[in-house]
Formats: structure tokens, sequence, C-alpha cells
């Protein structure tokens, strides 16, 4: 799951990525584009109720490359991302009003 927070008057959007629990068990890390997908810039932290979770500010303009990273080298990618190819998922960090005209609004939190 990702939540997209509201844009910030500097152009800045918190993005909070959050892994079930079903998934690999041992650390999972984000990493992609922003981080110079560096294993150990963005570690998730594994909550209560068992899910991992770990949150990011980047520009609100930019989109971003992701997969996660588990331990053992197993990579896997988030089904709530805006596009999937073979290099990941790619999120907008604010959807646009107008998305492809279909007048999609950007996401209320």
């Amino acid at each position: 799951m990702i939540k997209r927070g509201k844009p910030t008057k500097n152009g800045q959007v918190k993005l909070t990525f959050t892994v079930p629990a079903d998934q690999p068990l041992g650390g999972i890390s984000l990493v992609g584009d922003f981080n110079n997908w560096d294993p150990y810039a963005h570690p998730m932290q594994r909550k209560d109720n068992g899910t991992y979770q770990v949150s990011l500010t980047v520009p609100s303009q930019q989109p971003i490359r992701f997969r996660y990273l588990a331990d053992g080298g197993v990579w896997f990618d988030d089904a709530d991302a805006d596009h999937h190819d073979e290099h990941g998922g790619r999120i907008n960090p604010v959807l646009r009003q107008d998305l492809a005209g279909e007048g999609i609004p950007a996401p209320v939190m």
C-alpha cells in the first residue's frame, strides 16, 4: 500500500510505503532511483501488526521508480504502483487532476 501526503508549499510530498505481513520474512528495504538503489538507505520498520513501513519525502512533480528488496536478495514489487515494467514500479507522488482526460482527482488524505 502506498499513501500519498498532500504537497507542501515547497513542492515536496511525503510517501508512506507499507508491505503486508505475509511478504518475505526478515528485513525489507525500499530502493529506487530516489536513493540510487541503495538497500541501506531506506530500511523498512516492522510494526506491531507484522507489516513493514517506511516514509520518505520526494519532489511532488517527479515520478519515482522503486522496488522492495528482502533478505536473501528477494526483489518484489508493490501492486499499488501507478505503473509496472521490467524495472519495477513507478509512482507519481501527486495524482494529476486530469489524468489522460479522465478527470481523476488527487487523493484526499
